[in-house]
């Protein structure tokens, strides 16, 4: 074949790469479409209970709180535009923007004052008010200065004021960045902002449409292109995107610190004895069940605290933790005969949601229980259950919100010594004997496996070419500002 006719072929074949990239995921002009796995999202009040993945996303970037997360997870300015911490950690002073509602209402800190206090109130339903057992008062001290006062130190105070369960919506509008427009079709919603430069004359506009979806919808629209961003994938559903063959670097995964593993949902029943939970646990193969996500870094935890917490020592795992699966089952059917002899055989109820990775979980468990004579129901997570599945990411970098899970006024299955080494590291203002006061009730609640520990959350996205400004971060919580500039560029 002669170099005149290869020159047109190699140009169709070019041409025909580049419209499969194209019908994949390259979409570059236009609105970003941005998808969330779950219901469509709605500007919900925190206050009133917890917020659906759609929710928060929504919230975070259209009615944001007193500051905010960037891409990486820092913190930046909301609609605080300066914050000042005093020397002894005690007072947060935030001042705030100029600004108004959209109703065209003035923005002041003596709403901005009461509308904290509600959330955070006994009577609120906000999923993080326990979190900020601290605060002795939010006061106004201008029409443009907060201040928050504590009786004890929490130098990670910050981190959970920039959580979506503590947006601001006042009367169904929130203060950006993003303004939120009229759908332009159902469960779909348009978000605006305008970025004015320096060196530029006109403002940049960003737009884009945010909305729910399935996981299998999600997927599939971002496999036609249709979809440039999805967000709020979790173990439960990651087995519908790895079975998409996806673009290469599309699939992303956070960071995220949080628990993953199974708490004692009743009092009654096998969940009650803290041999047979200690004999759940180390029946599990934690090695096996974190293999099967294939996320990287992601590695089998059997603590309720995970390593590398600051000021904390490393979490000590069980002594059975070492010993392979295969090695330690004898004894751990010996143990099963014990406790279970002249009964019938024990059946465990395991609340868990839906989707194939929570299949693969539920085969786990019927494989690695059903070794020791031990059956396993499944069951909803609304339903009653010994067992149910939790799967959060934590809100901020702190022991407290780990630990604080298995209060008796949280848990059904707990222990008073706990509690009093919970409540008296909340009062102690002495950071040294806090940490020592937290570091004991882990070790109490991972002896009496208050908590089946199993890994870290998993969290994924989908991102396509043209969404330079995502990375992943600790808190799984991702700004839709930016989306297409690269974050090289802002200095970081």
């Amino acid at each position: 074949m002669g170099p005149e006719m290869r020159m047109p072929l190699l140009r169709l074949f070019l041409l025909a790469a580049l419209a499969t990239t194209a019908a994949c995921h390259g979409k570059s002009e236009g609105v970003v479409q941005v998808r969330v796995i779950g219901a469509d999202p709605k500007l919900a009040d925190p206050a009133k209970g917890p917020l659906g993945s759609g929710d928060a996303v929504l919230i975070d970037n259209a009615a944001q709180g007193l500051v905010r997360f960037d891409a990486r997870g820092q913190i930046e300015p909301g609609l605080a535009e300066t914050w000042n911490v005093s020397d002894d950690g005690l007072s947060y002073i935030f001042r705030l923007a100029n600004g108004n509602w959209p109703n065209g209402r003035k923005i002041s800190a003596q709403q901005i004052a009461r509308m904290l206090r509600r959330s955070i109130a006994p009577s609120s339903r906000n999923e993080l008010k326990d979190t900020f057992g601290a605060v002795d008062e939010i006061v106004a001290m201008t029409d443009r200065v907060i201040e928050i006062r504590l009786r004890q130190p929490r130098p990670h105070l910050l981190q959970l004021l920039a959580q979506p369960e503590m947006g601001l919506v006042y009367e169904g509008f929130g203060t950006g960045p993003f303004s939120v427009a009229p759908a332009r079709e159902k469960g779909v919603i348009r978000l605006k902002r305008a970025i004015t430069a320096i060196d530029e004359e006109k403002p940049e506009r960003e737009q884009l449409d945010l909305g729910g979806s399935t996981a299998e919808k999600a997927v599939s629209a971002f496999r036609a292109g249709q979809v440039d961003l999805v967000l709020g994938g979790t173990f439960a559903d990651l087995p519908i995107a790895r079975a998409a063959n996806l673009p290469r670097r599309a699939l992303q995964f956070d960071p995220a610190s949080g628990l993953f593993g199974l708490i004692p949902a009743r009092a009654s029943g096998p969940a009650s004895d803290p041999e047979v939970r200690q004999l759940l646990s180390a029946a599990i193969d934690r090695d096996s069940l974190v293999a099967s996500t294939a996320v990287p870094g992601l590695v089998p935890r059997a603590t309720v605290l995970e390593p590398g917490i600051e000021s904390y020592p490393d979490p000590v795992p069980p002594g059975w933790a070492a010993t392979p699966i295969a090695d330690r089952r004898p004894a751990l059917a010996e143990t099963a005969k014990r406790l279970f002899a002249g009964k019938e055989q024990p059946k465990i109820q395991v609340a868990l949601p839906d989707g194939p990775g929570a299949d693969i979980l539920f085969r786990r468990l019927s494989q690695d229980w059903g070794a020791l004579g031990i059956g396993v129901e499944r069951v909803g997570m609304e339903e009653t259950a010994d067992f149910k599945l939790v799967d959060q990411v934590a809100p901020s970098v702190a022991a407290a919100w780990f630990l604080r899970h298995f209060h008796c006024g949280h848990s059904p299955v707990c222990d008073e010594k706990i509690d009093e080494l919970l409540d008296a590291a909340r009062e102690t203002p002495v950071p040294a004997q806090r940490i020592a006061l937290f570091t004991e009730a882990s070790k109490e609640i991972d002896a009496l496996q208050l908590f089946v520990p199993l890994a870290a959350p998993i969290r994924w996205s989908l991102v396509a070419p043209r969404i330079t400004g995502f990375s992943g971060n600790r808190f799984a919580i991702h700004t839709l500002t930016g989306l297409e500039e690269r974050l090289d560029r802002t200095g970081e």
